[in-house]
């Protein structure tokens, strides 16, 4: 994938918060299983469906050691961080949020993050606030404890922002939530591939990650959640394996995990999901992360000194995304340019549309690295950017 012309020129690709490109053990993962035992996992019990299943639930496992939890069966598999929002959204909350209870989101959220606690606040006539972000592209932690008081009852936040990359301080924004009685979700779709995830000593209630941010396959992802509350959730959705014996009086649910993962799952990515997984763990996210956090200091270095050059999003702590926008050139305009040279970059407002508000912009350039990106890639964006000021200046 990586080692391909686009438009004449060898391609660099800095979208990685939108998705990272796939090592070939993930890739030979997903054509092993179709190849060689594809078939509906639990409850066949001829040999190809077992070793489906024990592949299954191997990626389980995986995904229990990656993120520290206590067992097993808190981790949900759902089609990524969207999807485990809204569940989280429509079982825990709709169960728990009352008429006059308040849910606190930050301003830094992707909509995934702030749509499905809206829709939750119209149906239970509940209160969504807002933690508001600094000029740095931070969170006022000081206006976040003012925030907070009886009536809270969710907080919900991302581990780092796809946006500017800034690293939350979560585990502050938990103890502070739960000193209120509140529970607490954590959105870490930018955070699986960069930091160190620990639930347990977190101590968050919910805690999300989508593969395909995590060098995995698109639509699979978990959902972690602590045991005692997953157990008095609703199902999400009725179907297979979500059930334990049916009548057309009434309906026995299965136990954790399966309770929340109706109908025919999404086998061979979540087999190759665990894969993923595997393949940080080999390199190492400590040294992933160190390579990530020095090309990010290069670039925005070289970024920063291109006339017009703004950056947005400038916290103490990030992952590696890098905004900016060009005084006189619109986004788009420049990712075009861009792409023509071969490089890929995101534009536009990254689905968080209301930070963009807060800093008075329609978008940003956004360049995004990963483990296989280089420094002389960044020198191509740095001479691809100045030939792009000149002509449109």
């Amino acid at each position: 994938m990586l080692h391909q012309k686009v438009n004449g020129r060898d391609l660099v690709y800095f979208d990685n918060a939108a998705t990272s490109q796939k090592p070939q053990v993930v890739i030979e993962s997903l054509v092993n299983y179709y190849k060689g035992y594809n078939a509906n996992i639990h409850r066949g019990i001829h040999t190809l469906a077992e070793k489906a299943t024990k592949a299954y639930e191997q990626a389980r496992l995986i995904a229990k050691t990656f993120v520290n939890a206590n067992s097993e069966k808190e981790i949900i598999f759902v089609r990524g961080v969207s999807e485990a929002i809204n569940l989280v959204a429509a079982s825990y909350g709709k169960a728990h949020i009352k008429q006059g209870d308040e849910i606190i989101i930050s301003g830094l959220e992707h909509h995934s993050n702030i749509v499905p606690w809206q829709i939750l606040c119209e149906e239970k006539k509940a209160a969504l606030k807002v933690i508001p972000v600094t000029d740095e592209g931070e969170l006022d932690i000081e206006a976040f404890k003012k925030l907070l008081s009886n009536r809270t009852k969710i907080v919900s936040v991302d581990h780092a922002s796809n946006s500017l990359g800034t690293i939350n301080p979560i585990k502050t924004v938990i103890d502070l939530a739960h000193a209120h009685g509140a529970v607490v979700l954590i959105d870490g779709a930018q955070a699986g591939a960069h930091l160190e995830i620990d639930v347990q000593s977190l101590d968050c209630d919910f805690y999300c990650l989508s593969s395909h941010k995590m060098y995995g396959p698109t639509g699979t992802g978990i959902l972690y959640g602590k045991k005692e509350l997953l157990e008095k959730m609703p199902p999400y959705q009725g179907g297979g394996e979500m059930i334990k014996d049916v009548t057309f009086e009434k309906t026995t649910y299965n136990d954790l995990p399966y309770k929340f993962e109706a109908g025919t799952p999404n086998i061979a990515d979540v087999i190759a999901f665990g894969q993923a997984i595997e393949f940080i763990n080999g390199l190492s996210k400590e040294v992933m992360a160190a390579h990530e956090h020095e090309l990010l200091l290069y670039a925005t270095e070289k970024v920063s000194a291109l006339p017009a050059v703004k950056l947005i999003g400038t916290a103490k702590e990030k992952v590696s995304v890098l905004s900016f926008t060009v005084e006189g050139i619109h986004p788009f305009d420049i990712g075009q340019m861009l792409d023509a040279r071969g490089i890929a970059v995101r534009t536009g407002h990254h689905c968080t549309q209301p930070l963009m508000d807060r800093f008075g912009i329609e978008g940003t350039v956004r360049a995004s690295f990963a483990v296989y990106n280089t420094k002389k890639e960044i020198d191509q964006l740095v001479e691809a950017l100045e030939r792009v000021i000149k002509f449109m200046k």
